[in-house]
């Protein structure tokens, strides 16, 4: 039997997937290096604390997970696709080490439905309505009981616009045809498409602690709705309005627990004012390369989130 992979062990484990693990980059490879950069700005953050950390494949094998005082998400993008296996090995870790931000707050934004649980608590956000695999609905019939003429439908298990579609009203049933064992097999969220969207962006607001840090606006390509990178989106400066403080902010404190770190996106609806989009609180992106006291901010969260897990 060959034996098992060291993993070096650190006080802070940051959480990647396999495609991202490498420690360098081909000189045309944009996208890890990106990632390679932000996390070198969190770790140099976290050595000035005193804290040592190392970049980790959430699904590499035979990891001690006991032997890190934390393990904090950044980029574990593929969690979506491997969500049977994610959960189990979530309720595994959780037993073994620390996880910022807290198991009960992972646990909780995995799934879209928290978004009704966020608008019981009064926080706008963009209307929507579910899908449930075991309560099939006519999305035609949806569109018309909420007078929407197009509408974005999507896996309430998902990132990176995965299974992602944009619905019109005189093709609902086209679509629903073509994506009928997706509707069989897990629920979806339908919400209005937002023109404004495709118009002007989406607007992402980074909170640290309660805090907000900084903002970028997102933006999608020509003739298209998605404003991932991954789909030629891209992403420009953008100084937070008051609004969208008081937005991401009042989204922040709506959660129990209160995340250490996260993202609110948000948009302009119909009537002018920004709504929440989603909530990103497992593995943000938070471009720390836009604005590197983020950075600061964000390590002195984990040190934080230690110092209260200890007490």
């Amino acid at each position: 039997m060959p034996p098992a992979p060291l993993y070096p062990t650190a006080d802070v484990a940051l959480l990647t997937e396999s495609r991202y693990a490498a420690t360098s980059t081909a000189p045309d490879d944009w996208y890890l290096r990106n990632i390679l950069r932000d996390d070198e700005l969190l770790q140099n953050a976290l050595a000035e604390l005193g804290l040592s950390s190392v970049r980790l494949d959430w699904a590499a094998p035979n990891v001690d997970w006991s032997a890190f005082h934390c393990a904090v998400f950044r980029t574990t993008w593929d969690y979506f696709d491997r969500i049977a296996e994610f959960r189990a090995w979530l309720r595994r870790v959780q037993t073994e080490t620390r996880l910022c931000n807290a198991p009960e707050t992972i646990w909780w934004n995995l799934d879209k439905h928290y978004l009704a649980d966020l608008r019981a608590r009064d926080v706008p956000v963009v209307p929507f309505r579910l899908l449930e695999p075991h309560a099939p609905q006519s999305l035609r019939n949806l569109l018309d009981a909420a007078g929407w003429d197009e509408a974005v439908l999507k896996p309430c298990v998902s990132g990176g616009a995965r299974h992602t579609y944009r619905v019109r009203r005189d093709a609902a049933d086209t679509l629903q045809e073509r994506v009928r064992l997706l509707l069989s097999a897990e629920s979806f969220l339908l919400q209005p498409f937002i023109r404004d969207v495709v118009q002007t962006g989406e607007d992402t607001v980074m909170v640290v602690n309660g805090r907000v840090t900084h903002a970028v606006r997102k933006v999608p390509k020509a003739g298209d709705f998605r404003v991932q990178d991954d789909h030629g989106g891209t992403v420009h400066h953008l100084d937070p309005t008051q609004e969208h403080v008081e937005l991401a902010q009042r989204a922040m404190a709506a959660c129990d627990p209160v995340p250490s770190y996260g993202r609110v996106d948000m948009v302009r609806d119909e009537h002018g004012r920004l709504v929440v989009m989603e909530l990103e609180l497992i593995e943000p992106e938070l471009w720390l390369r836009h604005h590197p006291p983020a950075a600061d901010a964000f390590a002195q969260a984990i040190a934080e989130h230690l110092q209260e897990s200890a007490c």
